[in-house]
This record gives C-alpha cells, structure tokens and sequence, in this order.
C-alpha cells in the first residue's frame, strides 16, 4: 500500500506543480507533496468559493485512514476529531428492520473534510486560488512540471486531450439526488420503499451529531411514472421524505443544489499525458452505493505522491502511479458495478424470504462474502442459514439439492470442461480417472466434456461420442466406477454439437483454427463461418438435415441413459449448433426457424422435446445457455430470461447459465464471478433453478451465491483443474465433515489439513522517515 510515504527520499525533480481541482484528492495531493518538499511550489485551481460544495457527508475505510495516519498525522488527528463511527447496517424492507454489526464506518462531512485541507494546504505554504477555473491544461503543462488534474467526473482536461486518454463513459439506468436530514441516523441503512410507482431506495448514514447524507435511487421508468422527472428541487425533496417517512420519522429532507443524476461509470486508457496526470474522478468513477469516491482520490493522490518520491524521473513516477493504482480501481469498480446493477434489477429481488434479502443486500458487491459476514456478525448470518435450511453446523455449500429423481449430497458441479483427449469419439483411461477423481474430490455432481452426437458434430478429433453402441459401454465403465468408488456422487452428460465451430485442431495445437488436413464438412443454422476467411464455411440446414440432427441428439439421449448417466443437460451455448440457432448474429435464417427469437427458439426447444421424451422420467434434464454475447446486436440477458423460461415451460429441470464464445468479436467482462449476474437474473425471474458458472473459484464465493438466492448449485472448472479434491477440501478447511461432503474410505487419512511452516508477513514498501 503507498499509504506510508518516505520524508526523505531523492524524488524527482517535479518543483512547479499545478492542480485543476479543489477536492479532496486535489487538495490532499497538493498538501502531502509540498510537506515532503516545502521549496516546491503548488497551485491549486478551484472554481467555486470554499465553502461552496455539493453533496453532505463522505466514508471513509480504515484502510484508508491507515493511509493517511501514515503520509500526514496531523490530517489524521484533525479528521479524527470529526468522524461519526458506527459499525451497524440496518435493511428495512416491507415493514421488517434486519440489522447487521460488524461493519466499521467513518464519515464526516464534506465541508469539513475540504475545510481541514484547506487548512493544511494554506498551512504548508500551497497557493489556494478559489473562484478561480484553471486554464487549460495544455498551458499549464508549458510552465509547471507536473499538472494533477483532479477536475472530478466531467472532467475538462480529460475532454481536451481524449486521443491521449481514451476516456469511456457510462450512464446507467437509475436516477438518484443526494439529500440530508438534520438528525443522525443510528446506522448506515437502506429502506425499501414498493410505491404504486414502482420499487424506490434509501441510502442513508450519520455524518455528523446532527445531521445524515440521504440518497434516494430508482430506476427511471419508476422515476417518471411518479412524476418525479417534472418536479422542480424543491417539490422533489418534499416527495422523497414522504415516501420514506418511516425512515425519517416524518422529519423533511432539503438539498444542497441537488438534482435527479444519472450515474456515470468513467473509465481512461491511459492517466497521464505528457507531464499531466488524472487522479480521483476526472480519471475513474465507482458507483456510491460502495462508498469509495473520496477513499479512491485520497488513494490516487497517496500513491501519485509515493510514486513521484521514488522513481529517478516524472515518467517513470507516472508509470509506476499506473501500474499501482489501475488493478486497486479495476477491482473497485468490478464491486462497484455489482452493486449498481443489483439495485438496478431491485425490483426482482423484493419477494425474496426478508433475511436473504439482507444478505442479498449485503453481499451484492462481492466484498463482503458469507465468511466475512460470519465474521462480523455470526448471529444474523446464522439466522440467514437457518432460513435458508442448512442443517446445524452445515455450510450452504454441502445442503443437498434434489433435481426431480435425483438428490445431490451438495450444491457443487465440476463443469463441463473439453478435455480433447478421445480417440475416434472413444473415452478410454484418460477420461476414466479426470472424471473418476474429480467424483471422489466430494463435488456432488461431475459432469462430462461436451459429448458429440455424431461424427461430424465434433469440435477437434480428440472429442468424445455417443453416436455409437461401443462407446456407450466405454462411457458405462465410467459410470459405473463414480457409482461404486464414489457412493452417493452422481455424474451428467452433456449432449451437443459442434456446429460451425467443428472440425478444428485441438485446444492447445490453435484454438478455433481449421485442421490442416482431414476436415469434415460443417452444418448450422445459417451458412456464417465462425472465423471470416479463416473457418469453413458451413451448410445451413435443411428440412433433412434438421430432422436428421434431432434424431442424432435423441438416439446419443437413449444411449446416455443405457450407459448409466445420472442427468443430462443439451449443451445451447457458446456457439455451437444449437447455440447458433438462439443467437440473431449467427443464425439469418428466413423460414420458421430464424427471425423473432421465438422462431430461433423453435428448433432448439425441437431437440429439447425429443430428447426429454426418451430420457428417462425420473432423471433430471438441464439447458446450458449462453446469457449474453457481449456483442452488440446479440443476445442480452432479456433474451436470456425469454430463453430460460422457453425451455423451463418445456421441462427443463434447471438452466446451466454461462455467456459467451458465440462470436470471436465478443468482449467479455472479465472478473471474479463475472457470469453470475446471468444466472442471478434469470433465478430471481424465472420460476427455474439455476447452475452458475464463470470464474467462481473459491467456497467463499459458492457459499455467498447460494445464501443470497443467486443460483442453486454452482459449476468450478479451473478450480477442479488445479485441485480434483477442490469439494472435499473446502470441507475440511471449514471444518465440516458431514454426508454432504464424505471422504472415500481410503483417502480418510487425508482429510484434514496438512500443518504448513511458518510465513512472516512481507514489510511496508514505504515507511516515514
């Protein structure tokens, strides 16, 4: 962490410095390099009069006041002797208050904040021009050696100089207007208001003895439908107490030049420009539903401060500032997004039983997981277990689930993962012990690679196959070995075909890329190769060729079931035959099977009813479907849910949600259970459970989805990859050993935790001189 900084250290050879903004991370930027060099001199341009801000209180993190403790104790004394702390958050929904501890707040106000540098600044000699808009940037780069542009989220020297920062910007669909009350709230608390509107939010949290920051947020369509777009500041205030009465004890609300906003997500390529350099808001927003817009520029100007006193230059400083600081914001803004999603689809998580809401609530962001919730409050989130039916001393994660006939000992899947090892469609020993180990790792269900229905439905010549009877007794022994080695484990197969993405060379030969010899001819919905000038182009089917694939896909479903298989799931996702059919960028077809997403849909729900009609009854039968593109013009999640619920009318018993590998255009958002939203959505619309996939990777994170209702069991492939006995020791490392995770005999020995050495912890980067 950069929050410790060095007074004595060589530094660069930055003494003009100009700052473009008067906000905190302007002027604390401004404060900490003129304390480290007094012969420097800083300017800081600022707009508006001092005492002239928007806004009421800020949060501030004890990270982030370890920081600053640290680079300026005197700050820190000052700030101490004006927080507000408390450590509970209150949910307040249809009439039921759920409290949670444990959190640790600090606020102030912003005036305040803003006064106690101002202070500081003025103290050490900075020149503080106020009601003064700084000259261009461009200018102030010609005659200073360094310009810190802190000119919050409408940035103008970001605006003037885009083509060197490559500014992004997006506005998302709530409306929200930042308040205060004149009295303290008791905790930092969120109220639910359901209007005749529509479904309306309070953010609100003590900054003072005497005074709270109240935000009230809803979506738009909620926020015309009640008038709201019309009202002038005045009448708007008004109405925001009235529909939070409780909350307010029938006390008003006023403003602050406050106004109904849209949030907007501000990204940049890159933060520096020659010798200018963006900090806080002008170089990256996170919504304010995590409270990290004041700790995020405190942060940017520690680190900037840290980086400029170590490094031999100012482009080296700039640099390293970067690299610093842009995974610490990418992570935020990753929890930030969460969190402004999840009140944006509010409305479909309100029927949710009162105690998973809150932790809904709580955990919406990913920061604060069931572990750590279990930490902070080990009564509320024993209480959320309980109603959501754990068994006593039962993590989520090991709560069995039951899919028609069949019962799973836990919420775990090893997901489908292609492991292009088969000969001529044959599993043999490779497969045998993959699929075997991981069944004896504890998950409750391990699912097979995608299984071709036919020869000519493979992705490589490594697939495996059920297109034939012999391969049906290759797949029967290794069945029959989860079920005798593993009592109690049970094992899927996916059905699938490749599609327009077949006859390609396996994964680590070149990815997607034709075979150099040996290709077999393609069929798909519509004859769009997968890799213009690279892939073959396929033949769209026919009327033959439609019924002929159907047959495939229900003659490989009679054999799945003779070889012993527990569940099958029809693989519609990632871009391969059925797949394409849903999607509007790869099938343009013009008869019945192409078009409105109902005719897309109409072939794939075909092969869905054939299927589910010679599987066995009592055997459960699941979809994997792609949620998304990330393709503009693709499917997107209100496709998604019109797809899941399609396919659960017909009988699917849950939706294996995924995303993705539909179009090599895609862009997908990478990031720590970034695929889980789909899932969530879809469960919390759809009457369907849900199998969540997508970069989950720790218990933590499963337990976390399951308590909140975001999904019913959670797939792990990588993680499965890394370690076959993944399940069996997120049990022993949360000291469960129940029926929802039993070791096989033979392992018993292994089932606790092997004793490591002893680690010391790595020292301060940075320390004060």
């Amino acid at each position: 962490m950069a929050g410790a900084i060095a007074v004595a250290g060589s530094g660069t050879s930055v003494r003009r410095i100009a700052v473009i903004g008067g906000g905190p991370g302007g002027l604390y930027a401004a404060s900490l390099l003129k304390r480290l060099d007094p012969d420097r001199e800083i300017t800081v341009f600022e707009r508006n009069a001092p005492d002239d801000t928007f806004g009421f209180g800020v949060v501030l993190s004890d990270e982030t006041l370890g920081g600053i403790e640290h680079a300026d104790p005197e700050v820190y004394r000052a700030l101490g002797r004006e927080f507000v702390r408390w450590d509970t958050i209150d949910i307040v929904h249809r009439g039921r208050t759920h409290t949670s501890g444990g959190h640790g707040f600090a606020a102030l106000g912003r005036r305040r904040l803003l006064e106690i540098l101002h202070e500081r600044c003025a103290g050490l000699g900075v020149d503080l021009r106020f009601r003064t808009p700084a000259p261009p940037a461009a200018e102030l780069a010609a005659r200073n050696d360094l310009v810190i542009a802190a000119d919050g989220v409408h940035s103008a020297t970001r605006t003037a100089h885009a083509d060197a920062f490559g500014p992004g910007v997006t506005e998302h669909r709530n409306r929200y207007i930042w308040l205060a009350a004149d009295f303290a709230l008791d905790a930092f608390r969120f109220e639910i208001a359901e209007t005749p509107y529509g479904v309306m939010q309070l953010h609100g949290y003590p900054y003072a003895a005497d005074a709270s920051t109240v935000i009230v947020e809803m979506r738009e369509e909620v926020w015309r439908a009640a008038g709201l777009d019309t009202c002038d500041p005045a009448e708007s205030t008004t109405r925001c107490a009235k529909f939070f009465t409780e909350a307010l004890d029938g006390r008003p609300l006023h403003g602050n030049r406050s106004s109904w906003l849209a949030f907007r997500t501000v990204t940049n390529s890159r933060w520096s420009h020659g010798n200018t350099v963006l900090i806080g808001d002008a170089a990256h927003t996170a919504h304010f539903s995590i409270g990290s817009g004041t700790k995020l520029a405190v942060e940017d100007a520690l680190a900037l401060t840290a980086c400029i006193e170590e490094q031999p230059d100012l482009p080296s400083a700039l640099t390293a500032y970067e690299a610093e600081r842009r995974p610490v914001v990418a992570s935020t803004q990753r929890a930030a997004a969460a969190s402004l999603r999840w009140f944006e689809e509010l409305a479909h998580y309100v029927d949710q039983p009162p105690r998973r809401f809150a932790f809904n609530l709580l955990t919406r962001s990913r920061r604060v997981t069931h572990d750590n919730l279990r930490l902070r409050d080990a009564s509320f989130t024993a209480a959320v277990e309980e109603e959501f039916g754990c068994p006593p001393g039962t993590p989520p994660m090991f709560t069995p689930f039951r899919l028609r006939g069949l019962e799973l000992r836990n919420r775990v899947v090893v997901s489908p993962m292609d492991m292009y090892s088969a000969t001529d469609g044959f599993p043999g020993d490779f497969h045998l012990v993959h699929l075997g180990a991981r069944a004896l790792g504890g998950a409750g269900l391990t699912m097979t690679e995608m299984v071709c229905v036919s020869p000519e439905g493979r992705i490589t010549p490594g697939c495996t196959g059920l297109w034939n009877d012999e391969q049906a007794l290759a797949w029967r022994r290794i069945t029959d070995f989860v079920h005798t080695s593993a009592p109690g484990a049970a094992i899927g197969v996916q059905l699938g075909h490749s599609g327009r993405k077949g006859s390609t060379k396996l994964m680590w030969e070149g990815i997607d890329q034709p075979l150099d010899s040996g290709n077999w001819p393609l069929t798909a919905a519509s004859p769009l190769p997968y890799a213009p000038g690279v892939s073959q182009v396929p033949a769209e089917l026919d009327r033959a060729g439609l019924d002929a694939v159907r047959e495939q896909f229900v003659t490989a479903a009679r054999r799945a079931a003779s070889s012993g298989f527990d569940l099958l799931e029809l693989h519609c996702a990632h871009g391969y035959l059925l797949s394409g059919f849903l999607s509007p960028l790869t099938n343009h077809r013009t008869d019945a099977y192409g078009g409105s997403l109902a005719g897309r849909l109409r072939y794939p729900l075909e092969v869905f009813d054939a299927v589910r009609e010679v599987w066995p009854q009592e055997r459960p039968m699941t979809v994997r479907i792609s949620a998304t593109d990330w393709a503009e013009g693709g499917t997107d999640a209100e496709d998604a849910v019109t797809i899941a619920r399609a396919f659960a009318e017909h009988g699917a018993d849950a939706i294996d949600v995924s995303t993705g590998q539909v179009v090599p255009e895609e862009r997908p958002e990478f990031g720590r259970s970034y695929q889980t939203p789909y899932a969530d959505r879809i469960r919390n619309t759809v009457d369907v459970p849900v199998i969540a996939v997508g970069a989950i990777s720790s218990w933590d994170d499963v337990n976390s989805l399951l308590l909140a209702g975001r999904a019913d069991l959670c797939a792990l492939a990588r993680p499965h990859l890394y370690d076959p006995h993944w399940t069996l020791h997120a049990a022993a490392e949360q000291g469960y050993t129940g029926p929802g995770a039993p070791w096989p005999l033979p392992y018993g020995a292994g089932s606790r935790t092997p004793p490591t050495g002893r680690t010391d912890g790595p020292k301060p980067r940075l320390t004060l001189g």
